[in-house]
């Protein structure tokens, strides 16, 4: 008897909780257990709203989104974006789509002023204060973590978190990011990580495998696409020289955190270079024998190609 009164208690309190509504995952949180890191869900759009041929607006940016099925979006900018902020994240409430990341060189005040207006938590994507050149190493670290002390706090009262973004020179090398982590967090500052992106690790290729198990405690989200070497730098994924070996390296890492795949060229359809990215992910997904990936990309019959994905290389 007790047993079932137990039981009709728990079935009680089950439906009386509320469900969690569309905002309620955080913007880190991995992709549900079971699906692959390369899932079309855990992949966010990056470097589409300077980088279009079509200099699309936050409607027109959005809908081309959900119709490639792409729900994650980090949100990237100049100047003459700013007016179109407030605009940029309705289009996403009102059409379902997750802000994953926001570029944030400058105007953090501003930014976080948006995300309260919103009711939003996000990751802000930060580049190496200047300054520090020709320091010791650890003198570099400390003051490196002093500057971004003020911007992690900031965000940390906020609810949000600090990506430190990989854009070359001494800032751009994971194991200072790691450095400059550990010293934030002597500060009791624990919402600061690290955005990687491919893009910009061209030298890091060789050692790729190595250095992501180094990077996975901290990384926030990692951005993919194909390049080749000795350049370009910036192709789709699938025509790069290691996309193969790279992806592997990902998924044996165990990473699940949030994907990126970008266009970063100015003079294309940011619509035309996802779809390339998307392509080209498929094929590798292919070659990864990735099923449980396939499954949520369009156009791919799971046991093998459909003749929706052209051959590798076109």
């Amino acid at each position: 008897m007790t047993r079932v009164l137990l039981g009709i208690l728990l079935l009680s309190l089950l439906a009386a909780a509320p469900p969690a509504g569309p905002g309620a995952a955080h913007p880190m949180a991995p992709p549900v257990k079971g699906d692959s890191v390369f899932a079309r869900s855990n992949l966010v759009a990056w470097c589409i709203v300077p980088f279009d041929a079509k200099q699309r607006g936050p409607k027109a940016r959005v809908e081309m989104l959900a119709q490639l099925g792409v729900r994650r979006v980090a949100y990237d900018w100049r100047d003459n974006h700013i007016k179109e902020w407030d605009e940029e994240l309705t289009q996403y409430k009102a059409h379902g789509i997750e802000l994953v990341g926001f570029w944030a060189p400058a105007r953090h005040d501003e930014i976080l002023a948006l995300f309260k207006r919103h009711d939003l938590k996000a990751q802000l994507w930060v580049d190496g204060p200047a300054g520090a050149d020709g320091q010791p190493q650890s003198q570099r670290v400390e003051s490196v973590a002093a500057a971004l002390l003020p911007l992690a706090r900031k965000a940390k009262d906020a609810g949000c978190t600090v990506g430190l973004y990989n854009h070359g020179g001494w800032f751009g090398e994971p194991e200072n990011q790691i450095a400059v982590i550990e010293q934030l967090r002597k500060s009791d500052v624990d919402n600061v990580g690290i955005v990687y992106n491919l893009h910009h690790g061209e030298s890091h290729v060789g050692r790729f495998p190595q250095l992501l198990p180094k990077m996975k405690p901290y990384l926030l989200c990692l951005n993919l696409n194909g390049m080749k070497k000795g350049g370009p730098k910036i192709l789709s994924l699938g025509q790069g020289d290691d996309d193969l070996r790279l992806l592997r390296a990902i998924r044996d890492s165990g990473y699940q955190g949030p994907v990126g795949i970008l266009n970063h060229r100015e003079e294309i359809d940011a619509e035309q270079g996802l779809k390339q990215n998307l392509d080209g992910m498929k094929r590798l997904l292919v070659e990864l024998k990735d099923e449980q990936a396939l499954r949520t990309h369009p156009g791919i019959t799971v046991r093998g190609t459909s003749s929706a994905v052209p051959p590798r290389g076109e």
